[in-house]
């Protein structure tokens, strides 16, 4: 069942971020077709966006997710896989459920056999589209770039907060540095709001002290970690200790990252590039893009960055106020770049 979002309203002020979805960082033609996934909670938002498709003048259809399957979903529905097939570009604006990554892993499989230009906006919310989908995204295309000229020479990254992270990350020329700074390209998926670079590490080692956010679902339920920080130990590329005092979400992450043998491995090291984003808003499709490190355990996205291993899992954190230096340079301090 396709679902015609054009007569729903919204905020005006969803407007300029859903413009910048459209026509700067998806780029679309009107001799394009595009196909729009959405679900209840994220509605309005995908109205905005069609709202800008009409304005394109392309073709596009629409699906909305409670209409064709019940949540959490077990399998991304046919229909939907099919009509991406036929599509050049594709939008999906859904709030993450527990245990729909497996379907968000399907959906990107076509993206990736078709090259469709996809923005993914997995949790995406008004807050962001009033901040991160506002910003400059050629500015930050173009911070992106020169940051990740100096990072993909490097050998290894060293970064340190006041909160305590003190990680170090091997890095090999064998796994490329991508730029997801929001221009999204067939090459290269994109999340929206976007802005960070980031590789499949060879090996990382040091503390981690999430006083940002989680990611997948868990960001929703707990939220800014700032006033209960979650403490991680990576040895060897592997999580080998979490520590919290919110013991719930402790052993909630730790039963995430090991659900399958690659799980617990650092599978992405990513620098976020977005100068829109001041702060923790609580919100990981955002959060990540905050000018710092942020890592994430599971899948290395190996189709892009080279890296030969898999997960069925793939979860980030994000820390606050970030020290950077790529080999002996140092690029960040206290969050502000140097370059």
């Amino acid at each position: 069942m396709k679902t015609d979002l054009s007569n729903i309203p919204f905020d005006q002020e969803l407007s300029p971020g859903a413009h910048n979805a459209v026509f700067v960082c998806l780029k679309v033609q009107p001799s394009e077709k595009v196909t729009v996934i959405t679900d209840r909670a994220c509605e309005e938002i995908a109205a905005s966006l069609v709202a800008e498709l009409n304005a394109c003048g392309c073709n596009y259809q629409t699906f909305l997710l409670e209409e064709l399957a019940p949540r959490p979903l077990i399998d991304m529905p046919q229909a939907v896989l099919d009509d991406m097939a036929t599509s050049q570009v594709s939008i999906f604006a859904v709030q993450a459920q527990a245990n729909e990554l497996r379907t968000r892993m399907q959906m990107c499989a076509v993206v990736n056999e078709k090259k469709l230009r996809h923005a993914h906006m997995v949790n995406i919310e008004k807050k962001i589209m009033l901040a991160g989908m506002r910003a400059d995204f050629a500015k930050v295309d173009e911070l992106t770039l020169r940051v990740m000229n100096i990072v993909n020479k490097a050998q290894s990254i060293h970064a340190v907060t006041p909160a305590g992270t003190d990680i170090r990350a091997r890095l090999t020329p064998e796994y490329k540095w991508i730029k997801t700074s929001g221009i999204i390209s067939r090459d290269k998926w994109g999340n929206l709001p976007g802005g960070e670079t980031f590789t499949s590490p060879l090996e990382v080692n040091g503390t981690f002290v999430v006083d940002g956010v989680v990611g997948d679902y868990l960001c929703a339920k707990y939220g800014d970690l700032k006033a209960t920080p979650l403490t991680l130990t990576v040895e060897r590329n592997r999580l080998t200790n979490a520590f919290c005092d919110n013991k719930e979400l402790q052993e909630e992450f730790w039963r995430y990252t090991h659900r399958d043998e690659n799980s617990d491995r650092v599978g992405e090291f990513a620098i976020g590039t977005n100068i829109a984003c001041q702060d923790v808003v609580g919100n990981i499709l955002q959060d990540e893009k905050i000018p710092g490190v942020h890592m994430a355990f599971g899948d290395p996205y190996g189709a892009h960055t080279g890296a030969q291993w898999t997960s069925t899992t793939h979860i980030d954190v994000v820390g606050r106020r970030f020290d950077i230096w790529a080999d002996e340079r140092q690029i960040m301090s206290e969050g502000q770049f140097l370059v």
